[in-house]
């Protein structure tokens, strides 16, 4: 698993286009955490409601379907915008230059496959809940409030598009590294060795303590 990374940036198109995606990123991210505490927000409302009022929230267990599509989905492409996915590079680790960014292109090229494939079925899915003439425009609702699914269901394509982008802009990243023979190239994460990130997190603190 890589032990940090950094993403270089500059003024050309690749990385204006890397930069204005990783705001998109960072919005959706923070929905991620929202939901998270939301849950936790749940969670005490609904122990508290059934051991004090005995009254727990309706539709706790509902509630949290809709919300775990948030958690579950919408932090991929920040984390792998930034290289902090889990991920194993122990053959990749080893490879430097043109090797290493032929591998990345290959392995992240396969991942931007299974992605739109994902794309394409989770659309399918949503479209299968979704109609304008039914109520709440659903076909399908949760058991026991009947919150209607579509949005959550929603969510799991708009997510991976999102992801699709980020593949996409770090393909171009990682072949124009490879046709370059870039040591440094801007919008992929550079991953860094463990003696790399402890130096960092060291002068962080330095700085800090100043």
């Amino acid at each position: 698993m890589a032990s940090g990374s950094s993403v270089l940036e500059n003024d050309s198109l690749l990385s204006r286009l890397d930069t204005g995606l990783h705001r998109i990123e960072k919005v959706l991210a923070l929905i991620s955490g929202l939901a998270v505490f939301a849950i936790m927000v749940f969670a005490v409302v609904s122990v508290s409601g059934r051991n004090l009022f005995n009254a727990p929230v309706p539709g706790y267990v509902d509630w949290i379907e809709q919300l775990m599509p948030l958690i579950a989905f919408m932090g991929i492409a920040y984390t792998q915008r930034d290289g902090t996915h889990i991920r194993m590079d122990i053959l990749i680790g080893r490879l430097n230059g043109r090797a290493l960014w032929a591998a990345e292109f290959i392995t992240t090229l396969a991942a931007l496959v299974l992605m739109i494939l994902l794309v394409w079925g989770t659309w399918s899915h949503f479209l299968r809940s979704f109609d304008f003439a039914a109520p709440l425009w659903s076909r399908d609702s949760s058991i026991d409030i009947a919150l209607p699914l579509w949005p959550a269901k929603l969510l799991a394509p708009v997510a991976f598009f999102i992801l699709c982008l980020r593949f996409s802009i770090q393909l171009w990243g990682y072949g124009r590294a490879f046709v370059l023979n870039l040591s440094e190239p801007v919008a992929i994460p550079l991953i860094k060795s463990a003696a790399q990130t402890a130096a960092d997190e060291a002068a962080v603190l330095e700085d800090n303590g100043n």
